[in-house]
């Protein structure tokens, strides 16, 4: 173990340029301490520049002499800030008002065995409320690890590569309250509200977006983008603000009416200049859902938007502080299995078995298994779930309508450096590059990936249309030349620089669905026409669209109208069983 190790929280006290690291308690965030000096939660790089005062680590006899009673040094790693204020926040309550429903409803009398496929965030979400509510959830997933769009997996020297870089927001309040409800919100490392964008222009620099603390919503939004000037003109930014007013004032219904027409052509009817899309939402665009804006509906910039202007801390990000399988999925996972729960690996549908009235009756796994149950939940990405559609549903428009909906491709780059790069930050980064949407230095923003002497930059390839089929060595070899841009004077696309140690790739065929225009009537109810059988996943109904928050939201929604339908259940349950006596 270096001599910087790793911590969850320490004291940053403040005194004139320089700032010493104690460990306090209790610990005091954001508050002065008796001797005037401020007091704030973090972790960071010994030598490297925190809100603006040089970290200085004190040699061990020189600390021990400057020790307070009960304060004792602590090691130190990356800077965290202080989980923002959500609690109070609309959303958040809302959100949480519908965690409590299924805690408080009725204790079932018999409770349902519903058959859950996928342990994707949808599916973890709806047996988890479902468990919550007194019933008995057995969720199968078909792979050996849990998380979907979320998993990770561990490589032969114990370093962890994921599906995707996974950012948590202050808006996504049902998230939040998972987190809470599991108690696990420490598990979450915020960063400073910013939004980091680098500059194509000028290779190797970066451009901000930073929001003022001590502004509510919607003005720390707006002095943060009125502060920029390096990527757009005074001119323009008035221009996109006219444009936006018929957003701001319309409303839900408003937004969700723009599902119609792409980014780029509702800039352009607007009267928002080209130049708007090009610096911030072709970036904007690729983050959201890994696709340009001439492709991409407005609704889904438009939610974000609402949802970052609106909320203080809105735009807030957090990065997991490991792995999603093992700090998020697995508490979930032992939350259902404590409530009499069951989660089952490798467990691959093969067919959906339907009744003579056209219901479900089981589901058939490919080991030869059946599943029964007194209700059915498909969880899976709507990719998946559209293959194993039984050919006695296609026709109805419920599930007609889904052909429209199909996932969009997505490469998720892992690069380990021979070094520590210098540029970059303890945060998300817009890459603004041709092929690469965001990225971030792991070995840095996370506490389980981090690394004191060598850089693993993790970064999101998109568009990926015209690359998911290209070989690794391929992808790498294009990662560097944009590297190369970002990086100019550390990385060049021959390694003359720095070197790879190695690298991982994955690749997602089908990924969250493409928010084209159009798409928003194709998004099916959790709730569907065949009794007991019931849709989760980000591409079902809710208001988060293809997101983690959406996934958990589905998840909230398909349980809440399962324990709606409990005594359909129960009574078509007790019919079954009568049948079969009779037989």
């Amino acid at each position: 173990m270096p001599q910087i190790g790793l911590v969850s929280a320490v004291n940053l006290r403040v005194q004139g340029s320089s700032a010493y690291l104690w460990s306090s308690r209790p610990s005091s965030l954001g508050t002065e301490s008796r001797d005037g000096c401020l007091q704030r939660n973090s972790l960071c790089f010994a030598g490297s520049e925190s809100m603006g005062h040089k970290l200085k680590l004190r040699t061990p006899h020189a600390t021990t002499r400057r020790l307070v009673k009960d304060l004792e040094p602590l090691k130190v790693v990356c800077i965290d800030y202080p989980r923002p204020e959500l609690d109070n926040t609309v959303n958040y309550l809302e959100a949480a008002f519908l965690s409590s429903t299924f805690r408080a409803s009725p204790r079932p009398t018999k409770p349902l065995e519903i058959v859950i496929a996928g342990a994707g965030l949808g599916g973890l979400s709806t047996a988890k409320y479902l468990a919550d509510a007194g019933h008995k959830p057995i969720l199968l997933e078909a792979r050996d690890v849990l998380g979907g769009k979320v998993a990770a997996w561990k490589d032969d020297d114990g370093d962890w590569y994921e599906t995707g870089l996974h950012i948590f927001f202050g808006a996504y309040p049902n998230i939040q309250n998972l987190f809470g409800e599991l108690g696990i919100n420490d598990r979450l490392q915020w960063k400073e509200h910013s939004m980091i964008f680098a500059m194509p222009s000028k290779p190797g620099e970066f451009s901000r977006f930073d929001f003022p603390e001590a502004l509510p919503a919607p003005l720390n939004g707006v002095l943060a983008i009125l502060k920029n000037n390096e990527m757009l003109t005074w001119p323009e930014k008035v221009k996109f603000a006219i444009g936006l007013l018929p957003a701001m004032l319309g409303g839900q219904s408003y937004v969700e009416a723009q599902d119609g027409i792409s980014v780029k052509d509702w800039m352009r009817k607007q009267g928002v200049p080209d130049r708007v899309t090009d610096e911030v939402f072709i970036a904007m665009s690729k983050a959201l859902n890994f696709i340009n804006p001439d492709e991409l509906s407005m609704q889904c910039i438009l939610i974000a938007l609402n949802r970052f202007l609106q909320e203080k801390h809105g735009s807030k990000m957090a990065f997991l502080d490991g792995n999603p399988p093992e700090r998020l999925c697995m508490p979930i996972v032992e939350h259902i299995e404590s409530k009499g729960g069951q989660v089952r690996l490798n467990s691959r549908i093969k067919k959906i078995e339907l009744n003579e009235d056209g219901s479900v009756k089981c589901f058939i796994l490919n080991d030869g298994s059946t599943i029964e149950g007194d209700a059915f939940v498909f969880a899976t990405p709507v990719d998946i779930f559209k293959l194993l559609l039984p050919e006695d549903w296609k026709e109805i428009p419920y599930f007609q309508k889904l052909e429209k909906l199909v996932g969009v491709p997505v490469i998720n780059v892992h690069i380990w450096f021979d070094r520590k790069l210098k540029n970059t930050y303890d945060h998300l980064l817009f890459s603004r590059s041709s092929l690469l949407s965001v990225y971030a230095d792991m070995s840095v923003t996370c506490k389980e990936y981090y690394n004191p002497n060598q850089s693993m930059l993790e970064l999101v390839f998109a568009p990926a249309e015209e690359w998911i089929s290209r070989s690794d060595s391929e992808i790498i070899d294009a990662t560097m030349k944009e590297l190369a841009t970002l990086f100019p004077d550390e990385i060049s696309a021959d390694q003359s620089k720095a070197k790879i140690l190695k690298y991982h790739v994955v690749k997602t065929p089908r990924s969250v669905y493409k928010t084209v225009p159009g798409c928003e009537p194709c998004r099916p109810l959790q709730r569907s026409p065949i009794e007991g059988f019931y849709l989760a996943g980000d591409y079902t109904k809710q208001k988060y669209l293809a997101s983690m928050e959406g996934a958990v939201l589905s998840g909230k929604l398909c349980a809440q109208a399962i324990v709606q339908d409990y005594e359909l259940l129960v009574g078509r349950s007790q019919k079954k069983l009568a049948e079969a006596s009779v037989v």
